[in-house]
């Protein structure tokens, strides 16, 4: 018997075979949960086609920074799960190219409000209209991803790490309202894996290099180990962990490692600035 036999799931995220959501959706539905996914028009096709792998049936269009689409989206959620929901699963993030990679300071006043609206906001968003069907359900788990440069700086990741900043405490102020409700929320904060939006980031090979050289586990994570975290926080075995980052990085963030070298170093010839050089 799977752990989330005759559970309700929504993936909302999924792009292609190598999303973290495609992954996730895999595992829930290989412990017995019915998924319907949520995605961008443009990966309507693309997305419908993954679904049947599942055999699910239910791909909603919806532009996260519209909210006649979020409402529309879980009504169809609703009509599909006869009024409940389960699990929700939020593995949206998106900032524009040339705000990622170069000096955060350059990031436009846009790219700012977009990176954050799609990136931060979306959970805001979506768990406001899941609560009314996770209610009648008996409650839930609302479970989003999130990433080390939200509490660190991790060079080029730039807007990025300011939005998942805003999306970890999102996490726990609604962790807060929700929790009377029987619905917990949580997030996954995996280390570096490699996926397309992922390969877009400069240094990314760099991050990979380091948790491979430097992790307690020694090696990098797969999209496996993330998936078993989310399985985990969808099922009961977590009914009592709300309001949390369950880290999934080989144990990275227990470790004092060297870290990838300031970019500025480059243009000032790596030279040597530290007090013991200049004694």
């Amino acid at each position: 018997m799977g752990l989330l036999k005759q559970k309700r799931a929504v993936v909302a995220g999924v792009a292609n075979r190598m999303s973290i959501a495609w992954g996730i959706a895999q595992a829930l539905h290989e412990q017995g949960a019915d998924i319907a996914f949520l995605c961008l028009e443009s990966n309507l096709r693309r997305v419908r086609k993954l679904a049947r792998e599942l055999g699910s049936e239910i791909v909603i269009p919806c532009d996260v920074q519209k909210d006649d689409h979020i409402i529309n989206a879980f009504q169809q959620i609703s009509d599909a799960f006869d009024g409940k929901l389960d699990i929700f699963v939020h593995a949206i993030a998106y900032a524009r190219i040339e705000d990622l990679g170069g000096e955060f300071i350059k990031v436009t006043r846009d790219g700012w409000n977009l990176a954050m609206d799609i990136s931060a906001y979306s959970l805001v968003a979506f768990a406001k209209y899941a609560r009314p069907l996770m209610i009648a359900s008996g409650g839930g788990s609302v479970i989003t991803l999130t990433f080390a440069g939200g509490e660190k700086v991790a060079p080029g990741y730039n807007i990025m790490g300011i939005a998942k900043a805003a999306l970890n405490m999102s996490v726990k102020y609604l962790a807060y309202d929700l929790g009377p409700d029987g619905i917990r929320v949580n997030s996954i904060g995996p280390g570096p894996v490699k996926t397309l939006s992922s390969m877009m980031v400069k240094d990314f090979d760099d991050a990979l290099s380091l948790v491979s050289d430097h992790s307690p586990l020694v090696r990098n994570i797969t999209t496996e180990d993330i998936n078993g975290a989310a399985v985990f926080l969808a099922s009961d075995l977590s009914s009592g962990v709300t309001g949390s980052i369950i880290k999934v990085g080989g144990g990275m963030d227990s470790v004092l490692a060297p870290s990838i070298p300031h970019p500025a170093l480059k243009r000032l010839g790596n030279r040597n600035t530290s007090a013991e050089s200049e004694k």
